[in-house]
């Protein structure tokens, strides 16, 4: 093997370019961002994300991550409060991702900065902004965007929503009442997820509706000033929070539930990871944890000559099962608040059937372990409370 290309330098890119790296392999990583930059992401480390963060050598405890084991579900003025089952981690990826690269840069990385990846041409050629390339094998870790050549099908998928992401500042008050807890909050039209990411920042991450967002004007400060209206308790935590982007993060058209699926006659040169091989719906808070699992499959069927058709197979045994459990949530939840509150109350009733809903839509202990082995750091250890 001469070369691999991997496109986009996020989680599951510097992840899969770090592994090889390591295995002996040379890589060159593509990242189109020039410095490290804000991503779209709800940015909370599940239990499985940080087994794979410490097999690759980065304690997020170190960026300044900050724990939280505890989930609140809110819908209208009903509040539902339960243990996750496990601790998890939240960092911003500004800080993620740049430790991640520099630790693949360290292990023999070579990393392009400023360059952009423009599409996969049939004969296996990558356009990219500083030129054409021929790689012996592609890793596609272009995120959610859609990279030109190697379409996502979107079939099935929940494709509809509108995704924002900010931070803000609360009052230390209201920082108390968040420390230590994700909060999941439904509201006519779609959901956000709250937590506190370092340095006491509160990530506010969510995807609506473009009917929802555009009573609200098309404006997003005009879309949170609804949404306070119609929560109380996010009225709450927001009431004179101080914004800390200039404007938020925005992406539309991300196929929530889309599971890559290798076809006839697709080249056995290309390896999609990361939002391109799996997106599960972003309330369950495992994003990061598939992408990094996904990534160690990918890394897994190359070194060992696999090839796709077979990390293809390991993606629908491992990834299958949670995101689809995700997607069915996702469609019983729906966006109706009658039915957010009828969810909400029972999840009141009954608060462990919110430890089991983060549990399901999980990898499994059994197959991050089977994939990390003995050795890898805390595969022994990771599991649910």
């Amino acid at each position: 093997m001469n070369a691999v290309l991997v496109a986009g330098g996020g989680l599951a890119g510097a992840a899969s370019a770090l592994w090889l790296a390591r295995a002996g392999v040379r890589v060159r990583l593509l990242e189109r961002d020039l410095y490290p930059a804000h991503k779209i992401c709800g940015e909370f480390l599940s239990w499985e994300a940080q087994v794979w963060l410490r097999d690759l050598g980065v304690d997020p405890a170190r960026l300044g991550a900050v724990p939280i084991d505890r989930v609140r579900l809110v819908a209208g003025d009903c509040i539902a409060e339960s243990r996750l089952g496990f601790t998890g981690q939240s960092v911003t990826r500004l800080r993620l991702d740049a430790a991640l690269l520099e630790a693949a840069r360290a292990a023999g990385v070579e990393v392009v900065r400023g360059c952009q990846v423009r599409s996969m041409e049939p004969d296996g050629t990558v356009l990219t902004s500083h030129g054409p390339q021929r790689p012996d094998l592609f890793v596609a870790a272009t995120g959610k965007h859609a990279l030109r050549g190697m379409p996502r099908s979107r079939e099935g998928t929940i494709d509809h929503l509108l995704g924002f992401k900010t931070y803000f500042r609360l009052r230390p008050e209201e920082r108390q009442a968040l420390s230590g807890h994700v909060e999941l909050i439904l509201f006519r039209g779609g959901y956000a997820g709250l937590q506190l990411v370092e340095q006491e920042m509160a990530n506010f991450c969510l995807l609506v509706s473009a009917d929802r967002y555009f009573a609200a004007g098309g404006r997003f400060p005009g879309l949170v000033e609804s949404l306070m209206a119609e929560t109380p308790h996010l009225a709450r935590r927001l009431a004179f929070a101080a914004p800390l982007l200039d404007r938020p993060l925005a992406i539309s058209q991300v196929p929530y539930g889309y599971l890559w699926v290798h076809a006839a006659g697709h080249p056995a040169n290309r390896y999609p990871v990361g939002d391109q091989a799996s997106v599960i719906p972003s309330f369950t808070g495992d994003g990061m944890g598939l992408s990094l699992h996904g990534a160690r499959l990918a890394v897994r069927a190359i070194l060992t000559g696999a090839g796709p058709e077979a990390y293809a197979r390991d993606l629908q045994r491992d990834v299958g099962p949670a995101l689809r459990r995700a997607s069915r949530l996702q469609a019983i939840i729906g966006e109706d608040p009658g039915r957010h509150l009828m969810v909400a109350r029972l999840a009141r009733l009954v608060p462990p059937l919110l430890t089991t809903g983060a549990r399901l839509t999980r990898v499994s202990q059994g197959s991050v372990k089977a994939l990390a082995g003995p050795g890898a750091p805390g595969a022994a250890t990771a599991r649910f409370a």
